[in-house]
């Protein structure tokens, strides 16, 4: 008889342990596709660039064309003539109880001459961490433009 309840006793703590472990198992499965299934939270801080809204200013517009298509800078400098800056940074972050993370962060800039035409367009981004411009595909020299460039990438990088 008592090798009957071992028998029992060892069949019932199998069998326990097999629900514990499916629980787990399922408990496990559950968090896995909850924080593996979903893509996260994107954020979008500052200046939101239209879709095709730098096609729309050509080289020699006016200043209040560009006004009219991008509306106001986030800020202005006068480097060589006015240059209208409009600063945007997208974060995300995995799951709610994370961290952001800077995932793009972008510099619009708009330079005029002394007549208030655009003289140039620039759409400055980070690449290989370095500030570089999308519309030309160049890497900006050092001088007056990257000294005022340098400390906004440098601002807006929190992380």
């Amino acid at each position: 008889m008592n090798h009957t309840l071992t028998r029992q006793s060892r069949a019932a703590s199998a069998r326990g342990f097999l629900s514990r472990f499916r629980a787990i198992a399922v408990v496990g499965l559950v968090c896995t596709a909850a924080l593996g299934g979903c893509t996260g939270e994107q954020f979008q801080k500052g200046y939101i660039l239209p879709d095709g809204a730098l096609e729309q200013i050509p080289i020699g517009a006016s200043q209040d064309q560009v006004l009219i298509v991008l509306g106001t800078p986030s800020t202005v400098a006068t480097l060589d003539g006015e240059v209208f800056y409009y600063i945007s940074q997208r974060t995300s972050r995995p799951v709610a109880f994370m961290n952001q993370r800077v995932v793009d962060q972008r510099v619009i800039a708009v330079y005029f001459d002394k007549n208030r035409q655009v003289r140039r367009l620039a759409n400055y981004g980070l690449k290989d961490g370095k500030i570089f411009d999308f519309v030309s595909r160049t890497t900006p020299t050092s001088g007056q433009e990257m000294s005022y460039l340098t400390p906004l990438f440098k601002l807006l990088s929190f992380n």
